[in-house]
């Protein structure tokens, strides 16, 4: 409650960006310094009560690499709640990684912050571009009570109050305080009469006004990687002395938001913030270097999808959980998933220490799942060595085409089940491979032998799975159906048909025909932060295609098609005839049973500084895309007729971010599912999904949708060279239709097309097709049956993994407006705990728009 005098919690701390426009070694020679320092002072200040270092626990365990023999000095100040860290571990980006990415940031944090003394209770949002409807959830599950935040409300939302309780998709709320001045303001304090005049006065008193429930203001005292104000408590006792009309306090952000919900307070905002008018939110950032976003797609897939649940799967087996590696890649993933960092806004040396970073983890998940998959199959209790496992990481027993390599001696090769019936197999490419030579060390000496070829044959074949584990199929030598070329301009699979005609690609389900593909390219006049269009350009844009080939089985058609357009070589050739010839190559797969085509572009980009997008022709009303649990609704935005007049600090244009879908619903619904693309806008008449944008600038002042100063540095503009995104790209996606948008529909659709299977060839011939199959393993368990099941459910799951503390957790959603009763067949005991995998109240229901963390023990005997 107000009582007329405020009471200003001046809270000091730093914004650590791991790295930017600097590298990440960078940012640590600096951080051990400053941190040596920041130790020194609350050691020797006492009046020092409290400093804030950005809410994440990396620096922590930079720090400590460095300065070891610090750690109990600094785990005494964490205990004492005069060093704060915490609950994350790298301030990630929420609208551009997985939903688990973010929930693991927070495992890993909250539990290393609480291990060094003290996890700070507060979910700390100071720069990231965009926040996550479901972070207030994700904050309360983690027992965290308040959130700070600086970005994405519109003044009109915060009717009055700075102070709010924000509510996700699920009804979960956590107190949050937007920091409206950002996270710098009090950055330069001191207490002379010209600096309270000019600058700390003004302030206080618009913070004062929007703050109508409460006389406690906030005044952030930091900045991004600033040293510790050393003077700060005498500034603070000297701000006293002389400011009658206000109290001053070196504070907290805990401190201060147990003070300000003291009061009661009325207003509440409800899911994503993502509003442009007062900071900028950087909406186009999402095609920015989306090589990165790809690679980083891969990486979370392969981790979460596939890596995790056949973990979980090889250990209820008796192998071993390979944890400490999945903690490995977990914490070079989460640099990754810094806000610049994922955003690509960075020097090209650090986007490359990225892209290098993202290798690092994609190789070692995937030497794991071959160890493990290696491991399974040696011990799968079937006396053939011609044996094939398909694995099934999702807990539903699934009937589904799915492709396999194999090698063999003959060209005749197909698939039976252990019991000799003929699976529904059809080759899609077949080549022999010369066997070379090998090296034998006989009593002569060293021997080269040749070695006879084989055949390296990729089939598609039709198999059942069990839910959450394998199966066991055989190679059998017949001869099998082969994906051949036909004649006929048309694919098809019961559900969906692709036409070729008059050079145009449609697609028709049922009812309805979706025209495919419409290319549109402009130019980029931006930089690394923002697209910027080129005032007045008309759009280049190709829908006329050439159809190259088509291609037909009972399980599998393709078709390819190929665009082709000549496009400016880059900006100062926007208008000119200095063109270059660009091809998109197009291959449109549909497979029996699946209610979507598979789309796949290639091309070479040569020229520079333009943006790619694909169109989708479509009356639309509005759009869905799915964001952690469920989908969000999203319209064209009516704030961008007055954004000039009421001065955003960005226009608020109708381009959105998308987890894995997003589908345009007007008389029928179409829907997008991606891998790794990021980035739509919701047009009058189309749906237009970004490939990519090619920009050279790090930083630029004064872009169309962005007035004003450069983004970040805003005293030099780095060149990006690399950012230009020139050389070889890809692109895949699956379309469907249906009559209406239906969530659970579509999380299904993506359900089926994730890559969350596996399948693999127990042979001898070639030893290179996986980089740990020419080395011995050890053989941990030597009997494991040829069917095999773990646990069942029908619902949606996010998470299958080890437990932090043992057994198993299985994480279950529903993403449907209505709740729904909880089943799963798994033996063992069955706890329901948070996200930090405490134990939590059972559920019978999963709550509409939510989740539930379930721990499941083995019984002991």
């Amino acid at each position: 409650m107000k009582t007329g005098k405020p009471n200003v919690h001046i809270v000091p701390h730093s914004h650590w960006d791991r790295e930017w426009y600097f590298t990440i070694e960078d940012s640590n020679v600096l951080l051990v310094e400053n941190l040596d320092r920041l130790l020194d002072v609350l050691e020797n200040d006492p009046t020092y009560v409290s400093y804030v270092f950005d809410g994440q626990v990396s620096i922590v365990e930079e720090y400590l690499k460095i300065r070891p023999e610090e750690r109990d000095r600094m785990k005494r100040f964490i205990t004492e709640r005069r060093l704060f860290v915490g609950p994350w571990y790298t301030q990630t980006d929420t609208l551009l990684v997985n939903r688990e990415s973010i929930i693991r940031n927070l495992l890993y944090g909250t539990r290393i912050a609480k291990a060094m003394g003290h996890s700070m209770n507060v979910g700390y949002l100071p720069d990231i571009f965009g926040q996550n409807a479901y972070l207030p959830s994700f904050f309360k599950d983690f027992g965290i009570e308040y959130s700070v935040l600086q970005r994405g409300i519109y003044h009109d939302e915060i009717n009055g109050d700075l102070n709010f309780h924000w509510q996700s998709p699920d009804g979960a709320q956590v107190k949050t305080n937007y920091i409206f001045f950002g996270y710098g303001p009090g950055k330069f304090l001191e207490a002379t009469d010209a600096y309270k005049t000019e600058r700390l006065d003004p302030i206080l008193e618009t913070l004062a006004s929007m703050n109508q429930s409460t006389d406690e203001l906030l005044l952030p005292s930091g900045g991004d990687q600033v040293l510790v104000r050393e003077h700060f408590p005498e500034t603070v006792r000297r701000l006293n002395e002389m400011d009658r009309e206000r109290t001053y306090q070196l504070s907290d952000y805990e401190t201060f938001m147990e003070a300000a919900f003291a009061s009661e307070i009325p207003n509440t905002i409800e899911g994503e913030l993502i509003a442009s008018q007062k900071s900028r939110m950087h909406h186009t950032i999402r095609s920015q270097r989306v090589d990165l976003k790809q690679g980083n797609y891969t990486v979370e897939t392969k981790l979460i999808d596939q890596l995790e649940p056949l973990g979980v799967i090889a250990e209820s087996l008796g192998f071993r959980y390979p944890k400490a590696w999945i903690d490995q890649v977990w914490k070079e993933l989460f640099d990754v998933h810094s806000h610049d960092s994922i955003g690509g806004c960075n020097s090209d040396a650090t986007n490359d220490d990225i892209k290098k970073r993202l290798e690092k983890c994609e190789r070692i998940v995937d030497g794991l799942i071959n160890l493990l998959k290696k491991q399974i199959a040696r011990a799968v209790d079937v006396p053939t060595e011609e044996l094939v496992l398909f694995f099934n990481y999702v807990p539903k027993q699934r009937t589904l085409i799915e492709d396999v390599v194999v090698f063999t001696n003959d060209s005749d090769v197909g698939l039976v089940t252990l019991d000799g019936d003929t699976v529904n197999t059809v080759i899609r490419e077949q080549h022999y491979v010369s066997g070379g030579k090998k090296i034998v060390v006989t009593a002569d000496g060293e021997k080269e032998v040749e070695v006879p070829g084989y055949y390296r044959t990729v089939l598609s074949a039709k198999v059942a799975i069990p839910s959450l584990g394998y199966a066991a199929y055989r190679v059998a030598d017949e001869t099998k159906a082969t994906l051949g070329e036909t004649n006929a301009a048309r694919i098809e699979n019961g559900q969906l048909v692709v036409t070729f005609e008059d050079g145009r690609v449609t697609m028709k389900v049922g009812a309805h025909d979706v025209e495919l593909f419409t290319f549109e390219d402009t130019a980029d006049t931006g930089d690394s932060y923002d697209y910027s269009p080129l005032v007045g350009e008309t759009p280049i844009t190709t829908s006329q295609a050439e159809l190259v080939d088509v291609s037909v089985s009972e399980l599998v058609s393709t078709m390819i098609v190929k665009h082709t357009w000549s496009l400016p070589i880059d900006l100062e050739a926007r208008g000119t005839d200095k063109l270059k010839q660009q091809t998109i190559v197009t291959k449109l797969e549909v497979r029996q049973g699946e209610a979507f085509v598979r789309v796949n572009h290639e091309l070479d980009n040569d020229v520079k500084d333009h943006r790619v997008r694909v169109l989708f022709p479509w009356t639309l009303e509005r759009t869905f895309a799915d964001q952690a649990y469920t989908a969000i609704e999203r319209k064209q935005n009516p704030r961008v007729a007055v954004w000039k007049e009421e001065k955003y600090a960005e226009k608020p244009v109708s381009i959105y971010p998308l987890e894995n879908y997003v589908v345009a619903e007007g008389d029928a619904a179409l829907g997008v599912i991606t891998q790794g693309l990021k980035e739509y806008e919701h047009l009058d008449d189309a749906l237009a999904l970004t490939l990519f944008r090619s920009v050279g600038l790090l930083g630029k002042d004064d872009l169309a949708w962005r007035p004003g100063r450069a983004s970040g540095i805003n005293n030099k503009v780095v060149e990006t060279p690399a950012a230009q995104m020139l050389g070889h790209m890809t692109f895949d996606y699956a379309l469907g239709v249906a009559n209406r948008f239906d969530a659970g529909d579509w999380t299904e659709r993506t359900e089926t097309y994730k890559a969350n299977r596996a399948s693999y060839h127990k042979q001898s011939l070639n030893t290179f097709e996986e980089r740990l199959e020419r080395f011995e393993i050890p053989q941990p368990v030597d009997h494991v049956p040829a069917t095999y099941s773990l646990l069942t459910t029908s619902h949606f799951v996010s998470a299958i993994k080890r437990g932090e503390n043992g057994g198993r957790i299985v994480r279950l959603f529903n993403p449907s407006r209505d709740p729904i009763p909880l089943h799963i067949e798994t033996g063992g005991t069955i706890q329901h705990v948070s996200l930090a995998e405490t134990k939590v109240d059972a559920q019978e229901n999963i709550p509409a728009h939510g989740y539930i963390t379930l721990h499941i023990k083995e019984e002991t005997s």
